[in-house]
């Protein structure tokens, strides 16, 4: 990238955003598992028995997106909700056997799109990238007007 033409940043980013979701998309069409629920079997793979709302914020979803996403996976057996024992009116959301194999194969997906993003580029590279890309969620907080 030597011109300042090329950084359309904002057109850039929403391609390979596009590309990226199309291509992971067609991977994982034969497991039946989308982006969404893979990133929930991570949240859930590392706290089992996590709260929903919890659940949501870490993937940037509201009530309405998270409960969808949990209808969703409990209807496909992915996942199972219970009454938070503590408080009678949270959600605690935890693995099922079939999650657990879910996650595996979303696992494996991952090392492979991980594989894909990171080659030609060396680790501070991807470092920079990783700190950028990180940088955007404090610059643009969920829900703040613009």
């Amino acid at each position: 990238m030597n011109s300042r033409q090329d950084r359309r940043l904002v057109f850039l980013l929403n391609v390979a955003q596009r590309r990226l979701q199309r291509w992971a998309a067609a991977r994982t069409q034969d497991s039946g598992v989308t982006a969404a629920q893979s990133g929930l079997l991570f949240i859930l793979g590392q706290r089992d028995g996590v709260l929903m709302g919890e659940a949501g914020a870490a993937l940037d979803l509201g009530p309405p997106g998270i409960s969808g996403l949990v209808d969703r996976m409990t209807a496909a057996n992915l996942i199972r909700r219970r009454a938070d024992p503590d408080d009678g009116r949270a959600w605690r959301l935890w693995l099922t056997p079939t999650g657990r194999g879910a996650l595996a194969q979303a696992k494996a997906g991952l090392a492979e799109i991980n594989a894909r993003l990171t080659e030609g580029f060396t680790e501070a590279e991807i470092d920079v990238v990783a700190r950028w890309l990180t940088s955007l969620q404090a610059r643009f907080p969920r829900g703040e007007d613009q």
